[in-house]
């Protein structure tokens, strides 16, 4: 039943990524400056709501196998791309919801993390997907510096660039629904992407 989930997850985001045209192909530079041939774009998810609904089952599905309801107390959202997916896991799983602002509020309270979060509280950060692992890094670094305790950071997609050895230096594992070869390859499989796509994802991933 372990593998059947997977396996069944695994067919429905390649065919969501199909259907929503998430995955294209270019010269395009990420947040983190580097330039990639290729960009997947989950921000357009939530624009289909029939696949927005079955990406956050997904979610919920994949964290309370992979970690269990009781790793963490609190659900941290990073913006922006992993926002709309983290408020609804939170909601699902009925935990408390904060977020880590880009840059420290000038006014009010001046905080980085907004929402209440109290010392010792154990939060799992939430993204859509990772690349080199900095943003995780960042929200990891802002959460911990107000007394949060961050051990696990959970994605959609792990593009497989080097993030998840980043946060592992961080003291943070990283869980991922996919890794992005195996995105690759099943899309490939299902004609969706040709052998010249392919191999120039591979070619990033080290697959």
């Amino acid at each position: 039943m372990k593998k059947e989930f997977w396996k069944v997850a695994e067919e429905e985001i390649c065919q969501i990524l199909k259907k929503t045209a998430a995955l294209e192909f270019g010269t395009f530079k990420l947040p983190s400056g580097k330039i990639t041939p290729y960009y997947v774009d989950l921000r357009v998810i939530p624009s289909f709501p029939d696949a927005f609904h079955k990406i956050s089952e997904i979610y919920v599905e994949a964290i309370k196998r992979k970690l269990g309801e009781d790793r963490f107390d609190r659900v941290s959202g990073i913006p922006i791309a992993g926002m709309s997916f983290s408020v609804l896991v939170a909601f699902h799983l009925r935990k408390p919801f904060i977020y880590v602002r880009k840059s420290k509020r000038l006014r009010g309270r001046e905080r980085k993390v907004e929402g209440v979060l109290m010392p010792g509280d154990r939060v799992l950060l939430i993204d859509d997907l990772v690349t080199t692992g900095l943003s995780l890094e960042r929200a990891a670094k802002a959460i911990r510096a107000e007394g949060g305790v961050v051990t696990d950071a959970f994605v959609l997609l792990d593009r497989e660039e080097g993030g998840r050895e980043r946060l592992a230096k961080n003291r943070v594992t990283l869980h991922s629904v996919l890794k992005m070869t195996d995105v690759a390859k099943r899309l490939y499989e299902m004609n969706v992407i040709g052998e010249e796509e392919l191999k120039m994802i591979l070619s990033q991933t080290g697959g």
